[in-house]
């Protein structure tokens, strides 16, 4: 009814805007129908080839569709899809099943096709419509048949009674042409097969169970079997069975029947198992049938074993590393014992166990053999460490840090490579191995941290202290990076300073002045050649001022020491870097002292505990 309805403003836009455009123009796909999949199957015989095949795909378009399914040489039965019959139209050298889209569909059709002999061979012709992959299970006349296959390639080929079994691929939009041969075979009389077999088997002690891995290498030295059995070791499951000629397998008790194609070799791999690992004799996996047998025998264990091996029927022990090299490529481990036989008619080998386990024994999972640490200390009493570990780690997937009070984690790396640590109530922890990165030796896990403190007075004392780590670290190196306006002195906590050259020469060979009329605080004098205090006490007495000579070697002594000492205090690489570093790496601003003294201490065997330092300080000219 004629009236007024209220509309909000964005609303009323819209129904203008789209009155203004007018319909959008319908969306016409760029294909009506497409296939996606085509199986075909089918049977060959004297005269007719006939079968089915199963298409896949999708209609785009709106209404009824043609689809080309077939074209001249090829007879299509009948149509189906969904159960229901499907309608086909003939146009020109085309046949077309008529489709209702849009949507997908499953299409099934019977065809027949002539067969065409030549002498000595027959063929027919399959059209093959265009789709995204077609596949094709034929059987054609013999057992043994000859089959040629153009526009496909045969992915396998089987023998069946009275036919051949033939898969392949097609390529799609091409004609495919299947061809055999028609001749009769005249049966040739079964020869005797003659084998040679050789075995190398791989023996493994598990914790709960014993694993058993044999290569089975059969030379074929007469006639063409089509099938190998293998005698298999009592109380043992088959758990797998490869090889390149394997056709199928059949498992019976106590024997395995391989099918195998023709050849004059076959290689072949088995492996079984056991539950238990209880010492005690082992049958090892040997040919039905074979003229000759030989072997080799390893074993391994796993965890803390021990083992004890007895020879027993053709078994011989041999020095494991004149073991093949098939044999040593079933397992990468070394090899504890190795054995090798010749089964003869009647005797074969026997490999007798005796297991001996030990309890574990507990191993480090991680261990760093040194730590290089460098920390920066501003007059505002805040303090930037850099932290390097050289770690040896087995199995440790993190590194637990627990930082000083108050402490900020600012980067971490692990070779080289950043790493987000993941902050917990019960610390920091740095992931140590991820995926792809499963190191053989050692490598480099450093960090930075930066810690508040309390600003510097003009006298007073300080204590610093490293975080504690998880893991041991054999040798730990702290550089302590002082503003230049403090002296320090009294260092304590449980991380020793390292004693300069300097400050020693400066105690024994200047230290002290003229004291008892002796210059340079020397006593004594020289004896038959050797210094004696007591001797020159009682008969020269000195006097007077001490040579010039004397004088120069104290001065030179001096200014050597007191060169050397400011070798000791003056700033490594390490401080150097970690300055630029807070220049334009690390996220946070820090006023480092750009001028000071280096102060070193070392410690061994830091094992759950922090290393710490303390000392007293004083302004200088205060």
């Amino acid at each position: 009814p004629a009236g007024t309805v209220t509309l909000p403003l964005p609303e009323y836009d819209r129904l203008v805007e789209r009155a203004r455009q007018g319909q959008p123009p319908p969306v016409v796909p760029p294909v009506e129908v497409a296939l996606a999949r085509v199986e075909a199957a089918g049977t060959g015989a004297d005269g007719l080839a006939r079968g089915s095949l199963a298409l896949e795909g999708e209609v785009y378009a709106t209404g009824l569709v043609r689809l080309p399914v077939g074209s001249a040489g090829l007879t299509l039965l009948e149509a189906r899809s969904a159960g229901r019959p499907v309608p086909l139209l003939s146009s020109g050298n085309q046949v077309h099943a008529l489709l209702r889209g849009p949507g997908v569909f499953s299409l099934q059709l019977d065809w027949a096709a002539p067969v065409s002999s030549d002498p000595g061979r027959a063929s027919f012709t399959l059209p093959v419509p265009r789709s995204g992959s077609v596949r094709a299970v034929m059987d054609l006349p013999g057992e043994h048949a000859e089959v040629g296959l153009e526009h496909g390639v045969v992915t396998r080929k089987a023998p069946l009674p009275g036919k051949t079994r033939v898969e392949a691929t097609l390529e799609p939009g091409q004609p495919a042409r299947f061809s055999w041969s028609a001749r009769e075979t005249a049966l040739q009389p079964a020869r005797e097969a003659r084998l040679l077999a050789d075995v190398k088997t791989l023996v493994t002690v598990g914790e709960g169970e014993l694993s058993m891995v044999a290569l089975v290498d059969v030379s074929v030295v007469e006639g063409e079997p089509d099938h190998l059995a293998l005698q298999l070791p009592e109380g043992f499951e088959l758990t797998g069975v490869s090889g390149s000629t394997l056709e199928q397998t059949a498992e019976g008790p106590g024997t395995l029947t391989l099918a195998v194609r023709p050849g004059r070799r076959h290689q072949l791999v088995v492996s079984l198992a056991r539950a238990g690992a209880e010492a005690g004799p082992l049958a090892l996996v040997s040919v039905r049938g074979s003229q000759r047998e030989t072997g080799e025998v390893g074993v391994v264990g796993q965890g803390t074993v021990e083992l004890q091996a007895q020879e027993g029927g053709t078994l011989r022990r041999m020095d494991p590393a004149e073991a093949s090299a098939g044999l040593r490529a079933l397992n990468g481990e070394p090899l504890l014992l190795a054995f090798r036989y010749h089964r003869r008619e009647g005797e074969g080998p026997v490999l007798a166990l005796d297991v001996r386990r030990f309890a574990p024994a507990a191993v480090l999972p991680a261990l760093a053999e040194h730590s290089v640490a460098t920390t920066l200390v501003t007059p505002e009493g805040r303090t930037l460490t850099e932290v390097k570990l050289t770690v040896h780690n087995q199995a440790q997937p993190f590194l637990k840090l627990e930082l000083p009070e108050g402490a900020t984690l600012l980067s971490a790396e692990v070779a080289g490579q950043g790493v987000k640590p993941v902050s917990g109530a019960d610390g920091t922890r740095v992931p140590l191995l991820r995926p792809g990165f499963r190191p053989s030796g050692a490598y480099e896990v450093s960090f930075v941290y930066q810690q508040p403190g309390t600003p510097f007075g003009k006298k007073g004392e300080a204590r610093l202290s490293l975080p504690r780590l998880d893991l041991p670290v054999s040798l730990v190196d702290w550089e302590l990076f002082l503003p230049e306006r403090y002296e320090v002195r009294n260092f304590g906590g449980n991380a020793r300073r390292e004693l300069a050259l300097a400050e020693a020469r400066l105690e024994l060979g200047v230290a002290g002045g003229v004291e008892g009329g002796v210059p340079g605080g020397f006593v004594g004098g020289v004896v038959g050649g050797r210094p004696d205090a007591g001797a020159l006490a009682e008969t020269v007495t000195v006097t007077g001022q001490a040579p010039a000579v004397m004088e120069d070697r104290d001065l030179k002594l001096r200014s050597e020491a007191e060169h050397a000492q400011a070798q000791q205090t003056a700033p490594s690489s390490n401080v150097f870097a970690l300055q630029r570093r807070v220049a334009g790496v690390l996220p946070v601003r820090v006023d480092v002292p750009r001028s000071g003294e280096s102060y070193r201490f070392a410690r061994a065997l830091a094992l759950d505990e922090a290393t710490t330092v303390s000392f007293s300080y004083k302004a200088r000219g205060k």
